[in-house]
């Protein structure tokens, strides 16, 4: 097989959560110009709408649904839907998640606690267990977490750790679930971005204008990376060129961790 059809995707259908910006309308994107069926996923109708415009625009096949992801009854219902109007799913990528909070541990609450779990983690596992569990009678899957470098670095700003927890989880997740799914030809695997430009960082830069620059020169790169960036290491995963590759976590943080 020519090395570049390994990266096709036609016939294929992939489900993108918070796929309508950022990063994951990104990967939506790289996916669907491979030639694969987009469903993307997300929590504001607005930002979906403005998605599926922009991804029609580029005439790719793309259908949206609305779900908030941090209620883990949103997540079976959205595992309803998919499951009963959109069989197969071939590709899954579990990118919804984020921060939301800065609250030291000493004054976390619990309920916020559990909320970035929810978020970042149970969303994860309730689509891992049906959408992927689909995928066993088939015999051929690929299924992708975005965790974040935080996963293995506790960031020095940050503070009430459930993010970093959370993530850390989702990525000892990604390896467990690609030992018991390997047989079924499925893989599974997880990205770890670093500092992206993306609208929620936008939004902590807005507020806070050095952080752009601290940040950046903390990189070995000397900038933040850009949302585009990680749509072709997306497109590797989900792609047969990375057949013999399963519960590995991929660092792109412009050596963000090497220093």
């Amino acid at each position: 097989m020519p090395i570049l059809d390994r990266f096709n995707l036609t016939g294929r259908r992939a489900l993108i959560t918070g796929g309508s910006r950022g990063l994951g309308l990104e990967m939506a994107r790289a996916l669907g110009e491979a030639g694969a069926e987009l469903i993307i996923a997300g929590s504001d109708e607005t930002h979906l709408q403005n998605a599926l415009t922009t991804l029609q625009a580029k005439g790719l096949h793309v259908t949206s649904i609305q779900a908030d992801l941090s209620q883990p009854s949103e997540a079976e219902r959205l595992c309803d839907i998919l499951l009963r109007d959109h069989p197969p799913i071939d590709i899954l990528i579990n990118n919804v998640g984020g921060r939301r909070i800065n609250t030291p541990t000493e004054d976390l609450a619990l309920e916020d606690w559990q909320r970035i779990l929810d978020l970042n983690l149970t969303q994860a596992f309730i689509l891992t267990k049906r959408i992927g569990g689909a995928m066993i009678p088939r015999k051929w899957g690929r299924i992708i977490n975005i965790a974040s470098i935080n996963a293995l670095w506790p960031g020095k700003a940050m503070r009430g750790r459930s993010y970093e927890t959370s993530k850390a989880a989702l990525t000892m997740f990604t390896k467990a679930v690609a030992a018991d799914w390997a047989m079924h030809g499925i893989t599974v695997n997880a990205i770890a971005p670093g500092p992206f430009l993306t609208d929620a960082n936008k939004r902590w830069i807005g507020e806070r204008p050095e952080f752009e620059g601290e940040v950046a020169t903390s990189i070995p790169m000397g900038r933040w990376g850009s949302p585009e960036e990680i749509g072709p290491l997306a497109l590797y995963l989900a792609s047969d060129a990375s057949s013999y590759m399963t519960g590995s976590l991929l660092i792109i943080d412009g050596g963000k961790l090497l220093w």
